[in-house]
């Protein structure tokens, strides 16, 4: 913002120019830019309900954080604060909403819908986490500046009151955007303790909005990070999943590492940090382990695969003559460890299978450095099932070796491998092998009934079905014979 008179200030985008915290933070008379008034417009019928029952409301925290920064309100689903205690809230929104839901309605708040729109109207409150308490202490209050003094950082500290605008910044949170600087409206002490999370919580801002933590900030998670202990292992899941998907998510996970925060709920991440020396020369495992992150899209699955694809290093790790270090089987064990730990962070069977699975197999491709057979490539594609793009590219971007060469050739193999992939799928139906004769035909031609004879023929039949491709029934049936006659002799 940029003052242009007496309270009288306007959006200048993201080279905001923020006022100071202690001097005046109401801007009354504020010039709402254009890109602003379509979300004003959206959220005004509200705003006036609430106003109507003689309630103040605000957009509040990250709504405001990116409008000011020029994101798209599509995106964005809003958040308001009130004076409205929740009764009062639910009784505004039931006959304006078309779905309301309150199970946040003990901690203040009440969620509906309107169209596609959500909208989530808290009252203003403090929340304050007890010693070795899970659970938040929720207070009410009537101030919004008391609301925001308890909000995470201060880029989340500002309001726009509704349905008049008028910006309210008392920790000059607009400054602080426009410095690309992440500081907490109370001391960070104050802030952590109130609730823990929020150290994590700064790992996700410092990467996605590209922001610089203050000393103090950094050195108040250092002292309180084993705190994160109070918080349940599905909210520190949650803000997991967050960072994991930002763009660039290298400076937060290094920012988890040195505050000791990771050693709280993932220690696997620094125990990556092998030592060095001049003997046993090795790649540093913790950095090539962020940048493998970095080269893959920001797709979830495929970021928390490439977090825990060499997590089994340091435990498998072995010293060979002259020096060489090797890792012997790192991908089994790794796949074991990675499904200990997302069950201890409470992720879904779903994504526990899916991220260990993709563990499992990141080293499968080279394991055929002698070149791709037909059957090797259904083999390939049968392991992967489903999360064949993702393996590929986990594989492509484990690749951070600096030597050019080196890296040339090992895109032109998965180049090669994937070409492969493409002509036996339009070959045959690669996606879904299956052999060519099911268990109903098995057991008809047979004269069988179920059994563990016709489980191994299915696996006799798949078998050939990986090495030659499709045989046709005539041929299948014979095959079958032929091995029927063996198997009983």
């Amino acid at each position: 913002m940029r003052a242009t008179g007496a309270g009288r200030c306007e959006y200048v985008g993201i080279g905001i120019i923020g006022s100071s915290p202690l001097l005046a933070h109401r801007y009354p008379d504020t010039v709402i830019p254009e890109r602003i008034e379509p979300v004003l417009d959206e959220v005004r019928p509200l705003a006036e309900r609430l106003s109507a029952g003689g309630h103040r409301s605000y957009l509040v925290g990250g709504t405001v954080r990116d409008l000011l920064l020029g994101r798209e309100a599509a995106a964005i689903d809003f958040d308001l604060t009130t004076t409205a205690l929740p009764d009062e809230i639910e009784e505004v929104v039931r006959p304006w909403a078309d779905a309301v839901w309150l199970q946040g309605k003990r901690f203040g708040t009440i969620g509906c819908r309107k169209g596609s729109r959500i909208f989530e109207i808290t009252t203003h409150r403090a929340e304050v986490y007890v010693p070795e308490s899970r659970k938040p202490d929720v207070r009410f209050s009537d101030s919004i500046e008391a609301d925001l003094s308890r909000r995470d950082f201060t880029v989340n500290a500002m309001a726009l009151a509704i349905p008049e605008p008028e910006l309210i910044d008392p920790f000059g949170g607009t400054a602080d955007l426009a410095a690309k600087r992440l500081r907490t409206p109370l001391s960070p002490d104050e802030s952590f303790t109130d609730d823990p999370l929020r150290m994590l919580r700064a790992a996700r801002f410092l990467s996605g909005y590209a922001l610089a933590p203050d000393d103090e900030l950094v050195e108040a998670v250092q002292r309180l990070h084993q705190r994160l202990e109070i918080v349940s292992a599905e909210r520190i899941r949650d803000e997991l999943d967050k960072l994991m998907v930002v763009p660039k998510p290298g400076g937060g996970l290094w920012f988890l590492v040195r505050t000791g925060l990771a050693g709280v709920f993932l220690p696997e991440l620094p125990g990556l940090a092998l030592e060095q020396d001049p003997i046993h020369r090795h790649k540093d495992v913790l950095a090539h382990t962020i940048a493998v992150i970095e080269n893959t899209q920001p797709e979830r699955i495929v970021r928390l695969a490439a977090l825990f694809h060499d997590v089994a290093k340091p435990k498998t790790r072995s010293f060979g003559p002259k020096g060489k270090v090797s890792f012997h089987h790192h991908e089994v064990v790794g796949a074991r460890m990675t499904r200990a730990r997302m069950q201890a962070l409470r992720y879904s069977g779903d994504d526990i299978d899916s991220v260990s699975r993709l563990v499992e197999l990141h080293l499968r491709f080279h394991t055929y450095k002698m070149g791709w057979t037909d059957s090797a490539v259904r083999r390939y594609v049968r392991d992967a099932g489903p999360l064949l793009d993702q393996l590929n590219e986990l594989t492509r971007c484990d690749c951070t070796t600096r030597n050019q060469r080196r890296a040339d050739e090992l895109a032109r193999r998965m180049d090669h491998l994937e070409a492969r992939i493409k002509e036996l799928q339009a070959q045959e139906e690669l996606d879904s092998l299956r052999p060519d004769l099911d268990g109903n035909q098995i057991m008809s031609h047979l004269g069988v009934g179920p059994g563990r004879e016709v489980g191994q023929a299915i696996a006799f039949m798949l078998e050939l079905r990986l090495e030659e491709g499709p045989l046709g029934e005539v041929e299948a049936l014979r095959r079958l014979d032929s091995w029927w006659a063996a198997r009983n002799n």
